[in-house]
């Protein structure tokens, strides 16, 4: 008996650990089987808007007794499944597509007599796959060829192959891709600038990276070379002011380095991708994916490539093992960033970025549920729902490590920092296993860093502790007293200093007048400074935004913004700003039946979301 109670305990101490580290959004058993290796053979067909071959995933088997493999899909048509035998030769296995969830997607379930090295899975994308975005010729530049390109985080790479859609699965890929003559294909993986397709497109990625980093672009592209271990693919309309934009790349690669340790994927590439893009950025290793909105003419947005950057170390290299755990991606990413603009543009620039951000989050808080203000939450994963705001653990995350790194001082932060992405490169890592690391090489010797207490409002409590100190930046404060002079009235708007601000301070005066500026104030603002035909999108987005919010009507270069940039972090604020007034909602809604097909499938239901919710 005492030896039963022993087994069950021990049993159940396993299922807890399972439990504790299980991916509620994925369907694997990744506790029985993990991929270690993907190959995907597909062929693009723009005219079915369609990808389709096979993926074979080759198994490093866990538990001896399993005998079923499970992966992710949605949407996804499978043909056939085949297994290699161990005398060499592919059977058919088989196999069963579970019922829909309708945002997990169907598990596929392959019935299998043993357990193989290596499985294919023979498919085809949907034209709605959720990840990728088929473009017509009228939708690009140059009006002549398609484009499409993918978008996998956070669980949309199960839309366009077949696999273990979860970031605590690593794996290193190769693929072949056929597409239409003319067009260039990208991947997150080893781009070859001389590269011509014939036979196909061939790449390999030889560092383990979780699926949501998986991604494809294939388009009219053209490659500019940045330094020796950089180079900028976009349209070619648009590829040299991407290359004049990214100029500083190779610099931004080597201040990473000085703090962080060496780059480990062999060459940081990008791409900017047509106005559609979702994201300002997304960090796919080797590939950056970017978003044209971050071309100012003025290297005054590139903070945004230090971002991306910056996930080569954290979160590409040291990976969230779930989303709840999402903010040792971003959060850290975030802090590297203003290091990294530190290091480049010095330390006046560094601390007005970090000032805007630290404001931004503040508001963010006045529309952040309570609940969802912790950079973590307790317990097992099982709740996606409970999770952290996606948007408040970038600047609370990075805020948070700030606090320690200005207690400990930076000779002591920095290689702790080090060794964090040193010991985990390559792996992925929760939460809990962060806070021993930080326990064990710096808080056990030196507790003054943080107490206890502290340390657990930072990850699990709501807003910002009131020890957190605020960045100042004087430059910013002088701005302060000039933007509350304006919205009284006591200072001219010719007299504002604006044609000698950066794109910083323009973005910290825009971002408190909305709701207290007047329309005409607003007018005065255009006039004085052309905001409305700002080229800077950022610039454009917050003078748009409080427009609409004064009553002044900037509809006709609104329209335009509408209908040709597709990021999230703009169109979906200022639709809901249009849609809480009365005067612009009709028109609101008939510039979306014409810009919802610029859009990509992400945009469209974040967008969709405000129409129904604003009916």
């Amino acid at each position: 008996m005492p030896i039963k109670k022993t087994l069950s305990a021990l049993v159940l101490t396993a299922l807890m650990s399972l439990a504790a580290h299980a991916d509620p959004l994925s369907y694997a058993r990744y506790d029985q089987v993990r991929t270690s290796d993907l190959y995907l053979d597909l062929k693009a067909d723009f005219g079915r808007k369609t990808l389709g071959g096979y993926a074979e995933l080759t198994l490093n088997w866990i538990d001896k007794s399993a005998r079923t493999l499970v992966l992710d899909t949605n949407e996804l048509s499978i043909a056939k499944v085949q297994v290699l035998n161990p005398n060499g030769h592919w059977t058919p296995a088989s196999f069963m597509l579970d019922k829909l969830d309708v945002q997990k997607g169907r598990a596929l379930r392959i019935a299998l007599a043993f357990q193989p090295q290596k499985v294919r899975v023979y498919y085809r994308t949907a034209p709605s796959a959720a990840a990728l975005q088929w473009m017509s010729p009228a939708q690009t530049m140059s009006g002549k060829r398609p484009f499409m390109f993918s978008q996998s985080q956070d669980i949309n790479a199960r839309s366009w192959a077949p696999v273990q859609d979860t970031p605590a699965v690593r794996f290193t890929y190769s693929a072949r891709i056929d597409a239409p003559a003319g067009l260039r294909v990208l991947m997150s993986a080893d781009n070859d600038p001389a590269a011509t397709g014939d036979g196909g497109w061939k790449f390999k990625m030889a560092q383990p990276i979780p699926s949501y980093l998986l991604a494809i672009a294939i388009g009219e592209i053209e490659v500019r070379k940045l330094g020796p271990r950089s180079a900028v693919y976009a349209e070619p309309a648009r590829i040299e002011a991407a290359a004049s934009e990214l100029a500083d790349t190779e610099k931004m690669i080597s201040a990473a380095e000085s703090l962080y340790g060496p780059y480990r994927w062999e060459r940081y590439d990008m791409i900017v991708l047509p106005p559609s893009f979702p994201y300002g950025g997304m960090e796919n290793p080797r590939l950056t994916f970017l978003t044209p909105t971050m071309i100012a003419g003025d290297r005054s947005l590139v903070d945004l490539i230090a971002h991306e950057l910056a996930h080569s170390w954290s979160g590409n290299l040291v990976t969230n093992a779930s989303w709840k755990h999402m903010w040792l991606n971003e959060g850290f990413t975030t802090y590297v960033t203003t290091r990294i603009v530190e290091k480049i543009y010095g330390p006046e620039i560094a601390e007005m970025n970090l000032q805007v951000e630290q404001e931004e989050a503040l508001v963010s808080l006045l529309t952040v549920p309570a609940s969802k203000q912790a950079l973590s939450t307790r317990g097992p994963d099982t709740d996606p729902s409970t999770y952290a705001d996606g948007g408040l653990i970038y600047p609370k995350g990075a805020w948070f490590l700030r606090t320690i790194e200005q207690r400990a001082g930076r000779e002591v932060f920095d290689p702790f920092l080090r060794g964090w992405f040193d010991q985990h490169a390559f792996q992925s890592a929760t939460t809990e296993e962060f806070v021993d690391y930080l326990k064990k090489n710096l808080l056990d010797a030196h507790p003054e860093y943080m107490p206890q207490a502290e340390l657990e409002e930072w990850l699990y409590g709501a807003g910002i502790p009131a020890t957190a100190a605020r960045a100042a930046s004087p430059r910013l404060a002088a701005l302060d007293a000039q933007r509350a002079a304006w919205l009284k009235g006591e200072l001219p708007t010719a007299d504002l200093g604006g044609k000698d601000w950066i794109a910083l301070e323009w973005m910290h005066f825009l971002n408190d007048i909305e709701g207290k500026a007047s329309a005409a104030q607003m007018r005065e603002l255009d006039q004085t400074f052309g905001l409305g035909k700002s080229g800077n999108n950022e610039i454009a987005y917050r003078f748009y935004l409080g427009s609409v919010k004064a009553g002044y009507n900037v509809r006709e270069p609104l329209n335009k913004f509408l209908m040709s940039v597709g990021r999230q972090k703009f169109v979906v604020p200022l639709y809901s700003a249009l849609l809480k007034n009365p005067a612009d909602k009709d028109w609101a809604r008939a510039v979306y039946a014409k810009a919802r097909e610029h859009y990509h499938p992400v945009t469209q239901a974040s967008v969709d979301k405000q129409f129904k919710n604003n009916r």
